[in-house]
């Protein structure tokens, strides 16, 4: 998989348990163009790769902008992100995707979660530009846990941004039931924050009979999956003809690593791509993150660190 080596031109305390990280080209190249919402792969150590969104003005070409909350509960990507990656640095990162771009709407509705500020706030600074009508609501613990206040507070469309924080009073805790109220009806709503928060958020827009075309949503790491209707299904390996079972409860990767075929993994989510595998027969259930609508749909790839099977067997290009 193709990356680009950048350099971390500063990284910075956007607010507690919070560090924000400046990268640019190590060749001196424009980096490649993104929109809001887009995220991309940072490779921090050998195996170990996670998913950020880029929160700067997608205009920039010199530079690209992430910030990192520590998680106590992660699965150690935020931890090594704060120990590990220092200023002038040399890493390796994957061009920009994005599964939560904005789509056309009369009013947007935008609202984050904690860290989930990085993609939102990259959208209302594009709204902003392009004229379009908004408001902004970011909810966090406290003030001190919050990224990027003073620069919410400096930008133009400060107005339309509203803060509510757990440690507050009274009257600015976050009243997502008021919100749905006062929305049109041509007024889409993009989440992102934690899973309970996006939960939430959706849930209550469902509640009050908003169309699912009109709720935007994007979970840091994978959407969570149900996964109480799986069943064991059996996959094929081409070059030797050799079939193994996949039980309910383990991956593809996982089941095949225990027969010693090891498939190359990093984020065991479906979001970074670094598994993906070509189907030669059979239907995948895809769960990943990564690939478009269009290349699902074309069932000739999946990604085994996370995504199952439809039919009762899968053929791969192994």
């Amino acid at each position: 998989m193709n990356t680009i080596a950048v350099r971390i031109v500063s990284k910075t305390q956007e607010a507690q348990d919070i560090a924000g990280f400046e990268l640019a080209s190590e060749d001196g190249q424009a980096l490649p163009p993104f929109s809001a919402g887009a995220h991309i792969d940072v490779h921090i150590a050998d195996g170990l790769v996670r998913q950020y969104s880029l929160c700067n003005d997608p205009a920039e070409r010199h530079r690209y902008r992430i910030a990192v909350l520590r998680d106590p509960a992660s699965r150690g990507g935020s931890q090594a992100a704060h120990e590990r990656l220092s200023e002038g640095d040399v890493i390796q990162i994957g061009a920009p995707r994005n599964h939560f771009e904005l789509g056309p709407a009369d009013d947007y509705l935008l609202l984050a979660g904690g860290i989930g500020v990085t993609p939102i706030l990259c959208m209302a600074e594009r709204l902003a530009k392009t004229g379009a009508r908004f408001a902004m609501h970011y909810c966090a613990r406290s003030p001190e846990r919050a990224a990027f206040l003073d620069r919410i507070a400096g930008a133009p469309f400060r107005d339309r941004v509203h803060l509510h924080f757990d440690s507050g009073a009274a009257g600015q805790k976050f009243d997502m039931a008021a919100l749905l109220a006062q929305a049109g009806a041509g007024t889409h709503l993009y989440v992102c924050g934690p899973q309970g928060f996006i939960d939430h958020v959706a849930g209550s827009a469902r509640g009050a009979g908003w169309a699912e075309h009109r709720i935007h949503f994007e979970y840091f790491g994978a959407a969570p999956q149900d996964a109480s209707g799986d069943a064991a299904f059996e996959v094929k390996l081409a070059s030797s003809g050799q079939t193994y079972v996949i039980p309910a409860g383990k991956s593809v990767c996982n089941a095949l690593l225990e027969h010693g075929i090891d498939i190359p993994i990093s984020c065991e989510q479906g979001v970074c791509g670094t598994c993906i595998t070509r189907v030669l027969e059979g239907t995948p259930d895809h769960r990943d993150l990564y690939f478009t609508d269009e290349e699902k749909a074309a069932n000739d790839q999946f990604t085994p660190c996370c995504s199952r099977a439809k039919t009762g067997l899968l053929v791969l290009d192994l």
